[in-house]
């Protein structure tokens, strides 16, 4: 980066995005890959698993929209990002002393409130302050997060080791209250005006048949991921894969996630198009969940894994350029928290739900049924492109 770039980012607040990004997703890297497995160990069954699940992302339907509606009318985005953050940390503590369904119901559900803004909130943030690349590049602070829950994921892995599970989840808390303080840094942005009152945002955002897609599509891409969120730790250590091999594994999909993130996705959607980038995804996700259907040897595994690169982050990157051009600017947080919550939000409430019932049913051979729904998007993707 030249001298005058790098100016122009620091004024942008590009170092305090980064310190944000690494913190929170950093504190998503210690639980996220351990809380399935938490919820195991404390007494719940798989079908109980996927319904406490399930019941957190319903509240995160309502919660999310409302608060990037509110943002976007009255200027709060960071105050907003922050308390969500800070109550994400201390339910995630709160979980600690919990045991059996009922226990643990009240923290998950916190834990839901408090995780239904920061994603969305956080890249709207981000992808203002960019200006569209002019400052800095939104993928420099995505892929820093990512890098934070690798290194995150990777540390849990050895904390569990040493210390048990609960040790991943105070680290996790603890990275989510240093990741509020880092919200409240964030630059803030001059000349803004309230807005429009929420229902009116939504209104208008509903009405556009683009974006609309978008969501879907996303939201058939990304909640076939439910079940491997869900049940992938508990499937590999029911095979004989160590926490440590299993914190691997799940740190080389985010290793992929980095690249296309940093490299690969930006070179990618520009030669073959942002719809086109839907489609590569959906069927990377196919191939994942087959993979994880048929088999659980370790190579086999790990390239599985390096999917999640083009499962999820070029689809996110596709969606997020979609989103770009299909939406107005003064309604951005209300479409990405519609994006990152409602449309996404309800697919995983669904899939996570059928998740445990089939996984408790057939085992690995449940992920066929994310490898079909993954591949039910490719009919949307001609519907994505301009005119």
């Amino acid at each position: 980066m030249d001298p005058g770039a790098r100016d122009t980012a620091r004024r942008g607040g590009l170092s305090r995005f980064l310190v944000l990004y690494v913190a929170l997703y950093g504190a998503y890297g210690f639980l996220s890959p351990i809380l399935p497995g938490f919820l195991a160990a404390r007494g719940l069954e798989p079908g109980q698993i996927g319904t406490l699940l399930a019941a957190a992302g319903a509240l995160r339907l309502v919660i999310g929209p409302l608060a990037g509606a509110f943002a976007d009318r009255s200027r709060a985005g960071r105050p907003v990002l922050a308390a969500s953050i800070a109550l994400a940390g201390l339910a995630v503590l709160a979980h600690l002393p919990g045991v059996g369904f009922w226990q643990l119901l009240g923290p998950a559900l916190l834990y839901a409130a408090g995780t239904a803004a920061p994603a969305p909130l956080a890249d709207a943030l981000a992808l203002a302050a960019a200006r569209g690349g002019a400052v800095f590049q939104y993928g420099w602070v995505r892929a820093a997060g990512s890098a934070g829950f690798i290194a995150a994921t990777g540390a849990a892995g050895w904390l569990i080791a040493a210390s048990g599970l609960w040790a991943a989840l105070v680290a996790s808390g603890g990275l989510f209250i240093a990741a509020s303080g880092a919200a409240l840094a964030l630059p803030v942005r001059e000349g803004e005006q309230n807005g429009p009152m929420p229902w009116h945002n939504f209104a208008v955002l509903l009405r556009l048949p683009r974006f609309l897609r978008v969501v879907f599509a996303a939201s058939l891409v990304v909640g076939a991921h439910a079940m491997h969120d869900g049940f992938a730790m508990i499937l590999w250590r029911a095979a004989g894969i160590g926490a440590g091999t299993a914190g691997l594994l799940w740190s080389g999909s985010v290793a992929a996630e980095v690249l296309v993130f940093l490299f690969a996705g930006p070179w990618l959607l520009a030669r073959i198009g942002l719809p086109a980038g839907i489609a590569v995804a959906a069927l990377a996700g196919a191939l994942r969940w087959a993979a994880l259907a048929s088999t659980t040897a370790i190579p086999v595994l790990a390239g599985a894994e390096v999917l999640h690169g083009l499962s999820f982050a070029l689809l996110h990157l596709a969606c997020l350029g979609l989103i770009e051009a299909a939406t107005p600017p003064e309604r951005r947080a209300t479409a990405l928290a519609l994006y990152g919550t409602l449309g996404l939000g309800l697919s995983g409430v669904l899939a996570t739900l059928a998740s445990g019932a089939l996984f408790g049913a057939f085992g690995a051979p449940a992920f066929w049924a994310m490898a079909a729904m993954s591949l039910a998007a490719l009919p949307l993707v001609p519907g994505l492109r301009d005119g």
